[in-house]
């Protein structure tokens, strides 16, 4: 901003003789702004000599000072103010040198665009400091459109009239002018504002063509079947420009058209797999509009100092519209069932021929067959699917799992190759009562007793409830006192034997309901043995189990393990028929609960309970084998520190052991009772004939092997069995005891 200049300040003060020396003090002078004025001591004359901002300093405030000439004493003191007058030394400026606004458009008229700024230094008292906007130009020359400022104060806003048009100007550089009102001359600035137009949608896409070979094979899916062109002068990558595609006439959703982002094309494509059967050629027609929403502007009449008559458009015109065939190509496809997995529920044992399902094929040129059926109860009609029963339909079948009959059926169309479809039948087959209960065994053993034995007996339904059990029994005949059935209803029963039974096979007949009342009689044997009473009334049959347990039809020695040889009494034959028992018969009669005596040794106890006959025992130091001797059980033990393993098992319980060993005793008992065989290795064999004085020279001396008998053995055996070493061994060596005896 220009100083403004004082070019001469004249204080007059009287000033009398007695006062000759002045001084000047304050703004100017002596303080900001300093140096600008200057006082004539002598004659009080003021000068200046410089300019004064008046942006900076409007008022100047002074003191004048009188001084006696002859004392030097301050005689007076005067305040002076001097006011600054203000000049146009500066313009009105703008914020911003330059404006930028994008707009729409279909933006209508009256819409504010933006607003402009300024600010003037200058007075605003005066004109200095009053400034004015205006619109300087405006480029390129609007048609049917007008811009115009509306001010408020140091603002002004630019809002046009009429209609704006893309293809007419893509933007407008509008120069504003602000200039201030001094009365001398008058200062001013300008600032640029420029006006984007962003492309609307007045124009619509147009189709131009089609590429792509307009077809499609059957059973294809996402492939491109069309692309279409259209034009549109709108801009660019606008929306105004970016195609929308419609579809019309595809009433099943078979096909999908999208817009190629890059070319503006139209892109048609099989969604689905098309059916040739269905149809060779689709007709279809497809329209295209734009993303952004159609509006047009036109001016109809100009109004002055008013908004223009304008009519604005946004109801689109139609569409453009192209029509297209697309053709299916036929070709050999898999049959397909309209539902490859069904399900149906009949009662078991339906007629033959009872009808069951349809199966469907999408391929009208189809043969339908029987894939799989494993019990070959089905069968199709090859030309209709329809399927039907050609056997009885049984639940209890092993072809029937979980109560579910499955049948494989086959499509076959006549192609070259023929291609097949695959379909599954799941007969859900409902139970009946056709089956009754039976016994599983229909011959039981057991052994004569002076007490009610029982034998367990075993019943099958192949029907399930409620056509199975819980069963009712019946014995028929001459059973009183003889036989009867505990409990006679339930899902198992055993028969019991009374006391007044004697020993052969009988033959008993049992009827056997089942839940809802149908029953069978059947017969059974029961074969009653009488059975050593060391077996059936203790449970000494054990000894026979160790016996049998070791024997084989071979002879072979039992195993040793490294102790001492046994010998068992065996003198245990008693009077009764010769027939088999099963070990079954024996385990299912009443038995004391068995526990053997313990055995001490060196002073301690080892309960056997849980040990069978031949099991190696080791206790600390000592090692022995638990054996049944007589009517006591007891063992053999030895020193040492090595601990060997049993070849038998320790059972837990009583129940256990026995159900453990039943089989291995059947089998023994079978071995030593089939004819010719009991004897096995050792047949006798004739060493002379009856008065043959001269033997058979082959044959050889019997040698008894030079082996000493354990004196542990000795010590239970007793002195009978040293009396039959001493003959066995004329030498006189009997034993080892014997010797060291001596």
């Amino acid at each position: 901003m220009e100083n403004i200049f004082i070019s001469i300040l004249i204080i007059l003060v009287t000033v009398e003789k007695k006062y000759p020396m002045l001084k000047l003090r304050g703004q100017g002078v002596d303080e900001d702004p300093k140096n600008l004025l200057q006082i004539n001591s002598a004659t009080g004359d003021i000068t200046v000599h410089g300019s004064v901002d008046y942006e900076l300093f409007q008022r100047l405030t002074l003191y004048f000072l009188a001084y006696d000439g002859f004392s030097r004493e301050l005689t007076t003191r005067l305040g002076v103010e001097v006011d600054i007058l203000d000049i146009n030394d500066n313009a009105p400026r703008f914020s911003r040198e330059k404006y930028e606004v994008t707009l729409k458009e279909s933006v209508s008229q009256g819409t504010f665009l933006v607003t402009v700024e300024a600010r003037d230094k200058d007075s605003k008292k005066t004109n200095n400091g009053t400034f004015d906007f205006k619109i300087a130009s405006i480029t390129p020359k609007p048609i049917d459109l007008e811009f115009h400022l509306k001010q408020n104060g140091q603002s002004g806003n630019i809002v046009f009239n009429g209609c704006l048009d893309y293809e007419r100007a893509k933007k407008y550089t509008i120069l504003v002018e602000a200039k201030d009102r001094g009365e001398k001359i008058q200062l001013s600035s300008t600032c640029t504002v420029i006006v984007n137009i962003e492309d609307g949608n007045n124009h619509l896409p147009v189709f131009t063509g089609q590429t792509g070979p307009g077809s499609v094979t059957e059973g294809e899916a996402n492939v491109t079947v069309l692309r279409l062109q259209v034009a549109d002068t709108d801009s660019r990558g606008s929306l105004a420009w970016k195609a929308k595609y419609y579809l019309h006439g595809d009433k099943e959703d078979n096909f999908q058209i999208r817009t190629d982002p890059e070319t503006n094309e139209g892109v048609l494509t099989a969604a689905k797999p098309l059916d040739y059967a269905a149809g060779s050629l689709r007709n279809l027609s497809v329209s295209v509009g734009n993303e952004a929403p159609y509006h047009t502007c036109k001016v109809r009449r100009v109004v002055s100092n008013a908004r223009w008559d304008v009519e604005i458009v946004t109801a689109a015109p139609p569409l453009s519209t192209r029509h297209v065939t697309v053709a299916v190509k036929d070709t050999n496809n898999c049959p397909v069932f309209t539902d490859n997995r069904r399900h149906v529920t009949v009662e078991e044992n339906v007629a033959v021929g009872y009808y069951l399902e349809t199966f469907t094929a999408t391929d009208v040129d189809t043969t339908y067959t029987i894939e799989d059926d494993p019990g070959d109860w089905v069968a199709v009609d090859s030309n209709t699917g329809r399927i039907t029963t050609t056997k009885i339909l049984d639940r209890e079948s092993t072809f029937v799992k979980d109560n579910i009959y499955a049948v494989t059926v086959y499509a076959v169309d006549n192609g070259e190759p023929p291609m097949t479809g695959t379909g599954t039948l799941l007969i859900h087959l409902n139970d009946q009562n056709d089956n009754v209960p039976i016994l599983t065994e229909t011959a039981l053993d057991m052994c004569l007793s002076d007490t009610p034995s029982k034998a367990n007996l075993t019943v099958v339904d192949l029907d399930r409830s409620p056509y199975a059990g819980p069963y009712r029994y019946k014995l028929h005949g001459d059973v009183a006192h003889k036989w009867r059935i505990d409990p006679e209803y339930g899902h198992s029963a055993s028969l019991v034997q009374e006391t007044g039974i004697y020993t052969g096979v009988h033959e008993l007949l049992l009827e056997v309901f089942d839940l809802q009342g149908k029953s069978s009689v059947q017969n059974f044997t029961v074969t009653v043995c009488s059975c050593p009473e060391s077996i059936v009334s203790t449970p000494n049959w054990i000894v026979l189990l160790v016996f049998l347990v070791s024997w084989k039809s071979e002879m072979k020695a039992m195993p040793d393990e490294g102790l001492v040889e046994h010998l068992f009494p065996c003198n245990m034959e008693l009077p009764g028929d010769d027939c088999k028992v099963k070990l079954s018969s024996l385990l299912q009669r009443e038995s004391p609960t068995w526990k053997a005596n313990p055995l001490s040794c060196d002073g301690s106890t080892k309960s056997f309970d849980r040990f069978l006959p031949g099991q190696l025992w080791t206790g600390g130091q000592h090692t022995g084998r638990f054996m049944y001797y007589g009517e006591k059980w007891g063992g053999q033990f030895k020193r040492g520190t090595s601990v060997r393993k049993s070849n038998y098992a320790a059972v837990d319980t009583w129940l256990d052991m026995r159900v453990a060993l039943s089989n291995t005793i059947v089998q023994r008992m079978s071995v030593l009772q089939a004819p010719g065989e009991e004897l096995g290795d050792h047949a006798p064999f004739p060493y002379a004939e009856e008065g043959d004085l001269d033997t058979d020279p082959q044959l050889e001396a019997i040698l008894i092997p030079e082996i000493p008998f354990d004196p542990d053995m000795l010590l239970y055996l007793g002195d009978k069995f040293n009396i039959l070493a001493s003959i066995c061994r004329p030498d006189g060596t009997t034993s080892r005891g014997e010797k060291e005896a001596s």
